[in-house]
């Protein structure tokens, strides 16, 4: 199991995140691509911090919406939505390939994350996209109950997929994000998040807002960066990980 985590999110003079500090417990970082958030310095630094600490490299895209952090659904076609996706992972490889590195991966975020997966017509252009610039990319998507669907649209494209799964939110009974205006929608204890991957992690499952257990296969976990408490957070996530041992030790054992 993998832990990734959104990464390279200040923007100018604005600050965000704790990125020097997540960066060394991660194994994948999802770095953002000007839109949403970041900016061409801002995404050179965390390029360096993810090559120094041997963190696999996503590119991030997102609707183009710095104002609302890219949270905010926007009606975009999709000629146009696959042009906007496209030109944020080819920034960010050609500041990859200026640092002898490159983008392994793309994860979309926010609002276009959140619609791709409850509308697969714009999952269908998401992937195209990626097929369209470098079918070797995998997509990371949500682990849902559709996943045999989602993966038979990648098929289509030649693209594989990556189910991820989140550590500190509260899952509907349908598989999906319950939205955070709501009550509890993000785990506000380290026993709930440690509760929630452990239980992901050995069993494959996770309890959802009515208390049902859901049954999911995921490749990677997502931590957040940000917050009073990530540093904490993800650290103990790491440590569960590491101890729980599915597949084979952590590079980030050693540290």
């Amino acid at each position: 199991m993998k832990l990734n985590c959104d990464m390279g999110e200040a923007f100018g003079a604005w600050k965000m995140g704790l990125d020097d500090k997540i960066m060394p417990f991660v194994d994948q970082a999802n770095i953002a691509c000007g839109f949403h958030a970041s900016d061409p310095l801002t995404m050179a630094k965390t390029v360096a911090l993810a090559k120094q600490h041997n963190v696999t490299i996503g590119a991030h895209p997102a609707y183009p919406d710095l104002v609302g952090f890219g949270r905010r659904n926007m009606d975009i076609a999709p000629a146009e939505l696959k042009a906007l996706i496209q030109y944020q992972i080819g920034a960010l490889k050609g500041i990859c390939e200026s640092q002898n590195t490159q983008v392994d991966y793309v994860k979309p975020h926010g609002a276009l994350y959140n619609t791709m997966m409850a509308d697969f017509t714009v999952l269908d252009t998401v992937m195209q996209a990626v097929s369209e610039l470098d079918a070797t990319m995998p997509l990371m998507v949500m682990a849902v109950p559709e996943a045999p669907e989602i993966q038979k649209m990648a098929k289509k494209y030649g693209i594989r997929v990556w189910f991820e799964a989140f550590s500190d939110r509260l899952y509907t009974d349908e598989g999906r994000l319950t939205p955070r205006k709501e009550p509890n929608a993000v785990h506000a204890s380290f026993d709930l998040i440690e509760k929630q991957v452990e239980q992901l992690c050995e069993t494959g499952t996770l309890t959802t807002t009515s208390g049902k257990q859901l049954a999911i296969h995921a490749d990677t976990i997502c931590v957040h960066g940000d917050g009073a408490h990530a540093v904490d957070a993800v650290t103990r996530i790491r440590t569960l990980v590491d101890r729980l041992n599915l597949n084979q030790p952590s590079k980030k054992n050693a540290k």
